[in-house]
């Protein structure tokens, strides 16, 4: 149970490092608590597509992850960003995230912020 809520806890702060850096995926709210629980729950499903779609469409992709020696991680990635998006939005959730090379810019940052926030924190069960 630990290990499921500091990778949310992880997903939450590189989702919101994402979204400060870039202008095109946006969050809004009244308030900065609001925005905090909409950030969580996105976590939570951001979490929920990579559980669930990303591992199907990654052996799906495979020849290309050999072909493009794993730089296909960086569309795959963006298309579960924009995925995301796209459940926020069927669920009335103030997260959107507008077009293709934003997504990959974002998918990238998230990447990378939330690896980096996975070294930081604990991961224990």
């Amino acid at each position: 149970m630990r290990n499921f809520l500091v990778k949310t806890i992880a997903n939450a702060g590189a989702l919101a490092v994402a979204v400060w850096a870039l202008d095109k995926i946006t969050l809004t709210g009244n308030s900065t608590a609001k925005k905090a629980g909409t950030l969580i729950v996105v976590a939570l499903i951001f979490g929920l597509v990579n559980w669930l779609v990303k591992p199907i469409v990654k052996v799906l992709t495979f020849p290309l992850f050999i072909l493009t020696l794993g730089l296909i991680t960086l569309v795959v990635n963006a298309l579960m960003l924009l995925l995301t998006s796209w459940v926020c939005g069927k669920l009335d959730l103030s997260f959107h995230v507008e077009g293709f090379w934003t997504a990959v810019l974002g998918g990238l940052i998230v990447s990378v912020v939330s690896w980096a926030l996975h070294v930081v924190l604990p991961d224990e069960d």
